[in-house]
Parts: structure tokens; C-alpha cells; sequence
């Protein structure tokens, strides 16, 4: 078991990797935009080849035992999403001008940044976290979750050896060959920004260093069927997004709220795309070997396959399902299938009438996943605007794959990322997808304009010159 105080040793070793940090940070200082463009591709390259993301992949599933090994590997084209972006902007100089209002904006380095790296994206978060740093010309100390550190180092390395063949200071990358939850605080607090993409315990932290944090939230992802759906479609994305990586991303599928006429239909679709629905007996057996005692998820059951999950409860489920469907119809926190699952299982509700299918999505948000994601399969312009102006969340996707769209795709306009900040709601300080603006600060410059300042009677209508106190 990890230590839970550092050690003096400990603390010199990170204040020497902040210090070469600082030296690779100056040394970037005057790179130009064609530069670093050219690194983001280099090292985009370099990690995310079809090649050898697989087998970071791989090593990743390997190493901690979690996760998909066919689809894992299709993240990499987040990493081609979010090259596209950045290429697309200027992160250096003037970034932006508003002539109207005599505003002109320069883009800075944040300077240093811890980047925390999650056990279910371990090869995915440090490339994209890297392509964001070096795009701004910060410089970046990643933390490893211990489970998947040997997938970080490696990566990493890689991108280490990137930027000495391209004459840049490896230390603009380094990595914590040893971590362990002391040691990432200890990161935390002596550098200028952190970004953590994790689990609520990372975030908190993360949030209580004394520095400046992008965190993200839980995530719960519900998914409404109205009666327009198109059960095909909407099981056939289902599968996509709660099958990929064994449904360990919190955008994954959790909860599916499906209108009454199409249910039956949907369900029958949903088995046709590989769901299993289980029994009422095998429910039983399912809660007890996910959950433990004190509701806490138990961890041989995340991010695993569905007939890993089934044989782990006690029962079996016919070769090629690749996810378990929990039929409920209770919502509250003493009901865990409405909660965040972490896994190849989503929960499904029927409703009749579409004032209780908003009330059934508010209710699913109270036991969790507040700030991240709704999503919704229907035509109808005024369910979604409903939807949209009453869901406690930063992101809603309508017809398509969550776990695919919410964090950007190539036929939405959602800025690509692999971190999705879940607002005040979700105990985070943006709602915004985290993407290259949230990597530098701004200075902003004001000319002066032509006055505009309206009248006092303009300003306060109808109360101008009424009673007064």
C-alpha cells in the first residue's frame, strides 16, 4: 500500500522536475506559431499512427486490467479531432480583435502544468494534453495513476524523444516514474495550473492545491427516447457508445428513458445489437457484485466486459452480447442502477407522457452525474428545447453516440477534447468542453471608443424619476 505522507525525498524530486520545467519553459519561450504547429503534428503522429496507439492501447488494458482491447484503440481519432482544432488556431500574439469595441487580445502560457492522468485513458490523455500544452508553449508534468503508470511513462518517453529529434528540450514533458496520491498533491501545489481528468477524489484535490485547476465531473449519461425515435438508429448508437471500451468513459450510456409506444421496439433493437436483459433474479445478482454494502462501485466490475460482469454475479449470458440491460423502474439513491456504472450495464425506464420523462431525467440527476450529459433521440424541435432549457447538464447530443459525440466529433460542432468540465453543477469551475483556450491566458487590450452610454431614462424605464427612498 502506497504511503499517504511524502517523503522528504520525495518532495526534492518534485521541486527538481519543476525546476528543469522552468528552465524548458523559457527555452520555448520564442518559438513561433509555424514551430509549434509543427511539434502538435509530430507528436500527434508519434502517439497516435494506428500502430502504435494499438499497442499503447493494449498495454494499457494489459496493465490495469480494465477496459476494451477491439475498441479502445478507435480513440485515437479523437487525437486526429483535436489536431484539426489547434492547427486551426493562434495561440501566440493577437488572438483575437473586436474593432467595434476596441478590444485586442494576446495569448500567454499558463507556464506549468501537473496533468493528472486517469486509469481508463492512459495513452489517449497525455497526447491530447501534450498537443495543448505545447500549443500554448507550456511545459507539463504528468502524474500516472498507479494502475496504468507504465502506459504513461512509455507514452511520454515517446513524446520526449519527439521533441529531441526535433531539437526541443525533452523537459518540456516529464513524467512521475513512482506515484502515488501524496506526490500528485505535492505536484498539485507547486505548479502554475493543473488539469485533472479523473475521479471525483483527483478533482477535489486537485481543486484543494492552492492553484488553479480545470477538473471534470461524474458523469451519469441518460439518453431519451421520445416517440419520434427511430429505434434502428437510436439502439444502433447505443451500442456504439455503451459497448466502446467496455462503457468505461463517463459519457458512456447509463441510463436509457424510453417513451411507451416505441419501448418494446427499442428493447427488441437494443437485443439486437448485442444487449442482454436480464432477469428480476439475475438484477438481484448483479446489484450485490456491483455495489458493495456502502454503495460504492466494486472495481472488478468496472470497465469490464458484460460476460465478465455476468459471471462475476453468478449467472451467464449467450456468446456475442456485449452489454447488460437492467429494466427499472425506481429512481433514488437507494436505487443504484440509476447511477453512475461505469461498465457494460445501462439501466432502462419506460414513460408514459413527456412531462414525466423530464421529470424522470431530474430525478436520475439528483443521484448523480449533474453538469455532464443528456442525451436525446427525437425529431421534435420543442422536446429538445424543453429538454435543453430544464437539464442540469453542460452538453446535450441529439441523435447520435454519446460516449463518441459529447466530447467532440467530426460531424458535430463540439470542440474535441478528452476532458469535459461539468460546471457549478458538477463541482467544476467551467461547463466547457476543455480544450487549447483553457491552456493560456489572455491580456486584454481597450482603445477608447465613441461614448456609448444611454440616457438615465433609457437605462431605468419605467422607473426614471418615481418614487425614491
Amino acid at each position: 500500500m502506497a504511503p499517504k505522507v511524502i517523503t522528504e525525498e520525495q518532495k526534492e524530486q518534485i521541486a527538481e522536475m519543476v525546476t528543469r520545467a522552468k528552465v524548458a519553459l523559457d527555452a520555448i519561450k520564442d518559438y513561433d506559431q509555424a514551430k509549434v504547429d509543427r511539434l502538435c503534428q509530430a507528436l500527434g503522429w508519434a502517439v497516435a499512427n494506428e500502430t502504435t496507439f494499438t499497442r499503447l492501447s493494449n498495454k494499457s488494458i494489459d496493465e490495469s486490467g480494465l477496459g476494451d482491447r477491439e475498441t479502445r484503440p478507435g480513440k485515437r481519432t479523437k487525437v486526429v479531432g483535436v489536431l484539426r482544432d489547434v492547427l486551426r488556431q493562434k495561440s501566440m500574439g493577437i488572438i483575437e480583435e473586436i474593432p467595434e469595441k476596441g478590444i485586442v487580445k494576446y495569448a500567454k502560457p499558463v507556464g506549468v502544468i501537473a496533468a493528472l492522468v486517469p486509469v481508463t485513458n492512459a495513452a489517449l490523455t497525455e497526447i491530447v494534453t501534450g498537443i495543448f500544452t505545447i500549443k500554448a508553449k507550456n511545459v507539463a508534468i504528468f502524474a500516472p495513476h498507479p494502475a496504468a503508470k507504465n502506459t504513461t511513462i512509455e507514452t511520454v518517453n515517446i513524446m520526449r524523444e519527439v521533441l529531441k529529434r526535433e531539437g526541443v528540450p525533452e523537459d518540456v514533458f516529464q513524467v512521475i516514474e513512482k506515484p502515488s496520491i501524496p506526490v500528485a498533491n505535492e505536484l498539485m501545489a507547486s505548479c502554475d495550473m493543473t488539469v485533472a481528468t479523473g475521479g471525483p477524489a483527483m478533482v477535489k484535490a486537485a481543486y484543494s492545491s492552492g492553484k488553479p485547476a480545470y477538473g471534470v465531473g461524474a458523469g451519469n449519461a441518460t439518453m431519451v427516447f421520445d416517440e419520434t425515435t427511430i429505434p434502428e438508429e437510436a439502439a444502433r448508437n447505443t451500442r456504439i457508445s455503451k459497448a466502446h471500451d467496455n462503457g468505461s468513459g463517463c459519457s458512456s450510456d447509463g441510463n436509457l428513458v424510453v417513451e411507451a409506444t416505441v419501448y418494446d421496439r427499442v428493447l427488441q433493437c437494443l437485443q439486437d445489437e448485442g444487449g442482454y436483459v436480464v432477469s428480476p433474479e439475475e438484477k438481484v445478482k448483479l446489484q450485490a457484485v456491483m455495489w458493495d454494502d456502502e454503495r460504492h462501485r466494486t472495481a472488478p466490475t468496472i470497465a469490464r466486459g458484460a460476460g465478465v460482469i455476468a459471471e462475476l454475479a453468478g449467472f451467464s449470458i449467450p456468446a456475442g452480447k456485449r452489454f447488460l440491460i437492467v429494466p427499472e423502474t425506481n429512481i433514488g439513491k437507494e436505487f443504484p442502477f440509476c447511477s453512475e456504472k461505469l461498465s457494460s450495464v445501462l439501466a432502462i425506464f419506460k414513460y408514459n407522457g413527456w412531462e414525466n420523462a423530464l421529470n424522470m431525467v431530474t430525478e436520475i440527476y439528483k443521484v448523480g452525474g449533474r453538469g455532464h450529459s443528456v442525451g436525446i433521440y427525437s425529431f421534435n424541435d420543442a422536446h429538445i428545447d424543453e429538454l435543453a432549457r430544464m437539464a442540469p447538464v453542460s452538453r446535450i447530443t441529439v441523435r447520435q453516440p454519446q460516449s463518441r459525440a459529447n466530447s467532440g466529433s467530426f460531424n458535430n460542432g463540439l470542440a474535441m477534447t478528452s476532458s469535459m468540465g461539468c460546471g457549478i453543477w458538477g463541482g467544476n469551475i467551467t461547463n466547457e468542453n476543455v480544450v487549447l483556450k483553457h491552456y493560456m491566458q489572455t491580456t486584454w487590450v481597450s482603445r477608447p471608443i465613441a461614448e456609448d452610454r444611454p440616457s438615465d431614462q433609457e437605462i431605468f424605464g419605467d422607473f426614471y424619476n418615481s418614487q425614491t427612498y
